[in-house]
Formats: C-alpha cells, sequence, structure tokens
C-alpha cells in the first residue's frame, strides 16, 4: 500500500466515524440510531483493517473481522431485539438537548477534541496520530448522548458509541494492540451489552417502559 493511497483510506474511514457519530446525536428514530451505529461499526473495522494493511500485520487483520462481527453485527442485532420487545414509542421524544443545541455541542466538542489532542499528536507526528482528534471526538459525543437521552437503549447506544471512540484512539495511538487484549475487551463489551439489555427487560416487565423520567416519577 502507498502512502498517499493510506492516508487517503485513514482520513475515509475517520471521516466516517465522526459521520456517524454525529447522525447518532442528530437523529431521534432509535431503529435509524441502531442502524447508523451498525454503519460505524463497519468504519470502525475498515480502520483497523487500513492499519493492518498497513503494517501487515495478520494480527490487526483477525481484530478487524472480529470487530465487524461483533460492532457490526452482533451489538447492532441485540439493540434490534431490546427496541422490537419494547412497549414504549420508538423514538427520543424528550431529550435533555435538542436538535440544534445537540449539533452545536456536537461542534463545540470537536473543537474541544482537537485542542486536547495537539500534545499527544506532537509526540509522534504520523498519519495515524493525526487522526486521533477524529477518535476522542467520538469519545465525547458518546459522553454526551449518554448523558443527554432519557431512553435507557439511547443510553446504551451512548456508552456503545464512547467504546467505539477509545477503541479508535487506541488503534491510531499503536497499531500494535495484542489480538488478545482486544478480544478480551470485546468480551467485556459484549457481556455488559447483555447485562443492560437484561436489565431493560426487566423495567419494561416491571414498570412498562425504559424512560427514566416516568421511573423517576414513579419513585416519587
Amino acid at each position: 500500500m502507498t502512502e498517499t493511497l493510506y492516508v487517503q483510506l485513514l482520513d475515509l474511514t475517520c471521516g466516517a466515524l465522526l459521520l456517524t457519530a454525529v447522525l447518532i446525536l442528530w437523529r431521534r428514530e432509535l431503529a435509524m440510531i441502531i442502524r447508523v451505529f451498525a454503519v460505524q461499526g463497519v468504519a470502525l473495522a475498515a480502520l483497523v483493517a487500513v492499519l493492518a494493511a498497513k503494517e501487515r500485520s495478520p494480527e490487526l487483520w483477525a481484530v478487524a473481522a472480529g470487530l465487524l462481527v461483533l460492532r457490526a453485527g452482533i451489538l447492532p442485532r441485540l439493540l434490534r431485539r431490546a427496541l422490537t420487545r419494547a412497549k414504549a414509542a420508538p423514538r427520543e421524544t424528550r431529550p435533555l438537548v435538542n436538535v440544534a443545541a445537540s449539533l452545536l455541542a456536537a461542534a463545540v466538542l470537536t473543537l474541544l477534541a482537537y485542542a486536547v489532542s495537539q500534545p499527544l499528536v506532537k509526540l509522534a507526528p504520523s498519519a495515524a496520530t493525526q487522526a486521533i482528534p477524529v477518535g476522542l471526538t467520538v469519545v465525547l459525543i458518546g459522553l454526551f448522548v449518554l448523558v443527554t437521552r432519557r431512553r435507557a437503549l439511547s443510553q446504551l447506544v451512548g456508552f456503545l458509541l464512547l467504546d467505539n471512540g477509545i477503541t479508535a484512539v487506541g488503534f491510531l495511538t499503536t497499531a500494535s494492540l495484542g489480538l488478545l487484549a482486544e478480544v478480551g475487551i470485546s468480551l467485556d463489551l459484549l457481556l455488559i451489552a447483555l447485562v443492560l439489555q437484561l436489565l431493560a427487560t426487566r423495567m419494561r416487565e416491571t414498570f412498562g417502559g425504559t424512560d427514566l423520567d416516568e421511573l423517576r416519577e414513579l419513585h416519587d
């Protein structure tokens, strides 16, 4: 792979990561959010595949395949199953922050990520480290989704979005991350997703929904 092609593919995959994060923040329909999250899983796997081609690393190719199966296949399927079983409205109707303010926040978080990550980028300048601000932006947007959405399923997507950003930063920082470490992280993530899905199911069975404001009112 030539250096020019490597940089172009890296920019393309990082751009897809950032775009899908913004789309998740923008959309309110839970089904659409899950589809966009699956696309982001493809973009993350493609990012690792580009690094694998550059490094000529069979381990990274295996990790890319695992990420594709987990982040673009298994996790979105679990989310769709949880959405199908939900009795509540299939959209985020009352987020704490409206669409316009959310998009403005995304722009601010992007600038913040670029500012904060500059010292890290300067430590080892390369095409991969130049893309670290994108991964950090995805982390911040995931955190923002996590704290501003009221549906349990939306918050779960925010958590998974945050994890995608952390994974991207990890691989952009050091492409030599071992296969065993990534498999362990992925298994932990899958376990957390299963536990959260179980909790959401129990909440629906007990209270009839997963809107956190409604649950607080019920408690009061």
